[in-house]
């Protein structure tokens, strides 16, 4: 699944650049050069989401609302 996300790149006073991004919770990366922190930024993002995603395939939606039984 392809998603666009904002990807914020600043030059710190070190010398190094830091990628972030509001939209995905958690997403910081650091590279030698702004191409290296995005594509960087772009691995931790895809496994930020895949790992989501896979977190919310073992929820069990009973016990978290409440219910014992779900019937459609």
């Amino acid at each position: 699944m392809e998603r666009i996300i904002n990807i914020h790149v600043k030059k710190l006073p070190e010398g190094v650049y830091l990628a972030t991004s509001k939209e995905v919770q958690g997403l910081v990366a650091q590279g030698r050069t702004s191409t290296e922190a995005i594509e960087i930024a772009r691995d931790v993002a895809r496994k930020l989401m895949e790992a989501r995603l896979e977190r919310a395939k073992n929820v069990d939606f009973a016990k978290v609302s409440g219910f014992t039984n779900l019937f459609l």
